[in-house]
């Protein structure tokens, strides 16, 4: 059996979802390409659209307020190098024994 919601099929579980609960997803998780000033605006509109929601839809609402709590994988280098561990010297079989003054 087909899922179709709103005269459209979905074909992801995110489509689904967004189609299902009339929000879309994006709104609320991020994406780690945007900016600063980006996600400040995203922030203030979903904010918004969670307000009307509570009032609408609280299951909706609840789920959306979980939403926001997640965090958009980085996908973009921090600038940190990754941590190098110390090489031991390699073992050449000769053991040190006590010093012989000449």
């Amino acid at each position: 059996m087909k899922m179709i919601v709103a005269g459209r099929e979905p074909v992801t579980a995110t489509e689904f979802i967004e189609l299902a609960l009339g929000i879309d997803l994006e709104l609320f998780t991020g994406s780690a390409t945007e900016s600063a000033v980006e996600r400040a605006a995203r922030l203030d509109v979903a904010h918004e659209v969670l307000a009307d929601l509570r009032e609408s839809d609280p299951e909706t609402a609840a789920y959306a307020a979980s939403l926001l709590r997640t965090l958009p994988m980085k996908s973009q280098p921090t600038g940190r190098r990754p941590r190098r561990r110390a090489r031991r010297p390699a073992a050449t079989g000769i053991t040190a024994g006590p010093a012989v003054a000449a």
